[in-house]
């Protein structure tokens, strides 16, 4: 397998981009943005782009928090403002008022970090994100590996309301997968057309809750959504490297169902 780290021009910046190839290097092949959680650009992320280019994608791997993000959201700085979550109300995250005055209450070695939680969760700065993965896209399209008619995404976490945000912004994304991710602005809805899957965990109630109202949206506008719901899972569970949410069999499950729907969507 060809691996390849990139820069990816986007507007005013450039995001690090990881990009993994499929054995089978001649002709052109079917392309897949691989979204990662709020950890940035990891080994785990990296590891899920390999295995889509083992089943064939072109599987692009880009950094949102490429540059002053990453600076503040390092891995201490992650589990610092993990610790303090652990303290939070729930759906706090959520809520960028609420996080606004928790930050403020935080020790100031935390006030940064958790401040830079509510940047990247902001509405205006996902619409931002939404504008640059649209670049990736277009970026993948003009590689000569790449079927440009033939590219999807998909997303974990965070990673996954933006890829559901990517398929509002680019009209021309064929498929996209949602695991455990925020619904995107219901209003939105309608520019989607992609087919859209997504996957939940049963425990995961801030996230999946919500899911009957995306369903409904993506029903009135027309919009083709699947979604499957594992019982017993909590949010994150198809991350090997995290022990503590991580749930096996679900994720085996999930990984056979996101193959069987871009073979489908991209391939087919």
């Amino acid at each position: 397998m060809r691996e390849q780290d990139v820069r990816i021009p986007v507007g005013k910046r450039e995001l690090d981009c990881y990009l993994a190839y499929p054995e089978a290097a001649q002709g052109k092949h079917p392309a897949v943005v691989v979204i990662h959680e709020i950890f940035g650009l990891d080994g785990h992320i990296r590891e899920v782009a390999r295995r889509f280019a083992k089943e064939g994608y072109v599987a692009a791997a880009p950094n949102l928090f490429s540059g002053e993000i990453q600076q503040v959201l390092t891995p201490a700085n992650i589990a610092l403002a993990m610790q303090a979550f652990a303290q939070a109300p729930p759906g706090l995250r959520r809520d960028p008022s609420k996080l606004a005055a928790f930050a403020a209450e935080q020790p100031p070695e935390r006030r940064p970090i958790l401040q830079m939680f509510g940047r990247v969760s902001s509405p205006p700065q996902q619409a931002e994100f939404a504008k640059e993965l649209a670049e990736v896209t277009r970026y993948l399209r003009s590689l000569p590996e790449v079927d440009a008619r033939r590219v999807g995404s998909v997303g974990f976490c965070f990673g996954g309301a933006m890829s559901v945000r990517l398929a509002t912004e680019d009209p021309e994304l064929r498929a996209c997968v949602i695991f455990y991710g925020q619904n995107p602005p219901l209003e939105d809805v309608p520019r989607i057309q992609a087919s859209v899957l997504g996957l939940y965990g049963g425990e995961d109630h801030g996230i999946t809750d919500t899911v009957p109202q995306l369903d409904e949206a993506m029903r009135k506008a027309g919009k083709s959504f699947a979604h499957h719901v594992y019982p017993g899972a909590r949010h994150a569970f198809f991350n090997d490297t995290r022990p503590q949410v991580y749930h096996p069999e679900s994720a085996a499950d999930a990984w056979k169902r996101v193959n069987e729907f871009f073979r489908s969507e991209l391939k087919g």
